[in-house]
């Protein structure tokens, strides 16, 4: 294991990407209530570096809501051909507008029509048809630039701990924990499967 737990997911994660079927960038989000209720989804990484791990929703959902109340998360990603799994717990942020607005443009036209009619998480009155409502802003939209929703954008995972999982015969995985030492280094462990 590398010294340093960015550098090896980087490494992980390049070969997760080489050898998956699926999307390697899919991960497990948990999150929690003020009062510890949790719940977790499925989300796509959309991009990290050394400050955190970030994904996109929109923010009166349950995940941006929980986040917003409770900004401690955590997130799995799961490689089956590798045998591989990343833990990562950490404090949620919300992006700075303008990193959500570069992603929001980077998103395929129907997927910036989709943020604005989602009213995500909540339930769908009797009678909505969600086709009629996407053609209806996509008639009004025609030809213009979409705008970023402001109830829409991005949160970054700040990390206080990683755990490296790799599965072994007889079910004596190997698991190393890092743990945040300070600002720039990491204690790391050897844990019993």
């Amino acid at each position: 294991m590398k010294d340093d737990p960015f550098t090896q997911f980087e490494t992980w994660f390049a070969q997760a990407q080489e050898s998956q079927h699926g999307f390697a960038e899919a991960m497990a989000l948990a999150t929690a209530t003020p009062a510890g209720v949790p719940s977790v989804r499925m989300v796509l990484l959309r991009g990290w570096d050394r400050r955190g791990f970030c994904f996109f929703t929109n923010y009166g959902s349950r995940k941006g809501a929980e986040l917003e109340q409770n900004p401690q998360a955590a997130l799995v990603f799961y490689w089956s051909e590798l045998g591989r799994q990343v833990r990562i717990s950490g404090t949620v942020a919300r992006l700075p507008a303008e990193e959500s607005d570069v992603y929001f443009r980077s998103r395929p036209w129907g997927s910036q029509v989709g943020a604005w009619i989602s009213k995500q998480s909540e339930p769908i009155p009797p009678g909505t048809d969600l086709e009629t409502l996407f053609e209806a802003f996509e008639s009004e939209a025609q030809g213009k630039e979409i705008e970023r929703p402001s109830f829409w954008g991005g949160f970054r995972l700040a990390p206080q701990a990683f755990e490296f999982w790799s599965n072994r015969p007889n079910r004596l995985h190997d698991r190393f924990q890092y743990t945040r030492n300070g600002e720039s280094s990491w204690r790391i462990e050897k844990l019993f499967p």
